[in-house]
């Protein structure tokens, strides 16, 4: 699908990877709207990018559906927005595993509920969702943030089965580490052991990618991260014996590290 000239929706667009998808949106002709909570960074972005915005608490549901209702016409949207929700399961309060619940998963599910109708009407549309090589994998220490990200694999590719038939694509962009953003950038934490991160900018290329070619699910990682990935999904129990007999608590350790340091 082309996105010049399109209405394009985009969640999370004051982070590291939204402001690179900003950017890459905007350089590629679309009818940009930006949201995100920080009132004051999104309209310089928006100013900067010529962009419309729009202030939302995705955590909130009147927010998201007000949202919606400000972006009636939305050919394109590209959910981006997450919180890392990381670390210890027993030290979230039930509060804040609703809100990385409802930021993470139900602001996606809702927004394109709520948006599709009109593409399925026009035959045409896409709705791009930014995931994480942790809706492929489980790691130590990130059970909420993986079940939001393994919620957000399957609803994308059922989706993608159900609007199919009506014309409208639906993609599933899954980074690894990402340098430059994210909790790891925050902070300062360095990157687990052996780890390699990608940019802002290759995940944002590949969303854009995702949407032009009607790409089911693009994985930005390298090589040794996805076939780690792969053989979870296929071999979960080998896959944690791996993890096992290296640091099985490195990688978990680390996004703990950085995760109370960015609260």
């Amino acid at each position: 699908m082309k996105i010049a000239g399109e209405t394009v929706l985009l969640t999370g667009a004051t982070g590291g990877i939204g402001r690179a998808l900003a950017a890459r949106l905007a350089e590629a002709g679309a009818d940009l709207i930006v949201t995100g909570r920080d009132g004051e960074a999104l309209r310089a972005l928006a100013d900067r990018l010529g962009a419309r915005w729009v202030t939302a608490d995705l955590a909130d549901p009147y927010d998201v559906e007000h949202l919606a209702k400000e972006c009636a016409g939305t050919g394109i949207l590209v959910a981006n927005a997450a919180l890392p929700a990381s670390g210890d399961l027993l030290e979230y309060t039930p509060d804040q595993v609703d809100r990385a619940l409802a930021v993470n998963l139900r602001s996606a599910v809702v927004l394109a509920r709520l948006l599709a109708p009109a593409m399925t009407e026009a035959g045409r549309g896409h709705l791009a969702f930014v995931g994480s090589m942790s809706g492929k994998a489980a790691t130590p220490h990130s059970s909420l943030y993986t079940a939001s990200k393994f919620g957000l694999r399957g609803f994308a590719h059922a989706l993608r089965l159900d609007l199919r038939p009506a014309g409208v694509g639906v993609s599933l962009v899954q980074p690894g580490f990402v340098a430059e953003a994210g909790m790891f950038a925050r902070t300062g934490a360095p990157l687990p052991r052996g780890a390699r991160a990608v940019t802002p900018d290759q995940v944002a290329s590949a969303v854009l990618r995702a949407i032009a070619h009607d790409r089911g699910e693009i994985n930005i990682a390298p090589l040794k991260l996805r076939l780690r990935c792969a053989l979870s999904v296929q071999f979960p129990s080998v896959a944690a014996w791996l993890q096992g007999q290296g640091a099985p608590d490195d990688i978990g350790r680390r996004i703990v590290d950085a995760q109370r340091a960015s609260r």
